[in-house]
């Protein structure tokens, strides 16, 4: 007669037991001082490393043009594209960027300040007038006064977690309440990674490749514009950067090995 053995039901996965541990101590090291301050030192040195060992080609926008010619100014570029941004900054040039008040951004507006930008903290505005002041007038006005200090701005044009490649009305806002031109610019590298699953398709851009700064003639917002010039405002930023970001790439595409600066 065969003996009854009892089977033990099977442990739990391996992998399983590792995701339970990470998921225990995530939340304590994202609160951390001293693991946020690793990060930043980290991501702000892989960044310069790739700004060393990306050229720019031929052609190129000297961001230092758009000192001389503009100064002070409302800087934009999209989210996804934003990551080597401050190194567009001219020397002595002094650059106030506006980051959003979510604590995913925190560690953002950190690099960006170990970088050499001064930042502010807010929305840069989803949907209508209204919604703006409610949530992001204070930073709006922080950079309104930068402006009027003789310092230039920095907003990225769409908004997080909204529709990607579409201007918000905040950039447009600042134009109007300041006076001063929005330069959209496109920054681009010829190697990059793609984050398909992130909303803004973020390009994580990697070592020793080439990269192109490209611009266009910047967006005026007249001090009395209505709701309707504001609109019409917002939609040309929205086809100026994504034309400018088109050229970007396109450029890099067609670039032959030897073009660079």
């Amino acid at each position: 007669m065969a003996e009854n053995v009892e089977i033990a039901p099977p442990g739990p996965r391996k992998d399983s037991a590792a995701k339970n541990i990470w998921r225990s101590i995530r939340g304590p090291l994202a609160r951390s001082a001293v693991v946020k301050s690793a990060l930043v030192w980290l991501i702000s040195a892989y960044l310069k490393f790739v700004h060393a060992t990306n050229p720019r080609l031929e052609g190129s926008k000297d961001p230092g043009e758009l000192k001389r010619d503009y100064s002070p100014l409302i800087v934009t570029c999209w989210h996804g594209q934003h990551l080597m941004a401050p190194f567009l900054r001219p020397e002595g040039l002094e650059l106030v960027a506006m980051f959003s008040r979510s604590a995913d951004a925190e560690l953002n507006a950190r690099v960006a300040e170990r970088l050499g930008l001064q930042t502010v903290r807010g929305s840069g505005g989803r949907g209508s007038r209204s919604r703006i002041e409610k949530g992001g007038a204070r930073a709006l006005l922080a950079l309104k006064n930068a402006l009027k200090q003789g310092k230039s701005t920095a907003i990225i044009a769409d908004i997080a977690h909204g529709k990607a490649r579409e201007a918000g009305q905040g950039v447009i806002l600042l134009g109007k309440l300041s006076g001063r031109p929005i330069v959209p610019i496109g920054y681009a590298f010829s190697r990059r990674k793609i984050l398909e699953k992130t909303w803004d398709k973020t390009a994580i851009p990697l070592p020793f490749g080439r990269s192109v700064v490209v611009t266009c003639e910047p967006v005026l917002v007249p001090e009395d514009a209505d709701d309707a010039v504001l609109e019409a405002k917002r939609v040309e930023l929205t086809e100026k950067l994504n034309a400018v970001t088109a050229d970007a790439y396109g450029r890099l595409e067609h670039a032959a090995p030897e073009q660079v600066a």
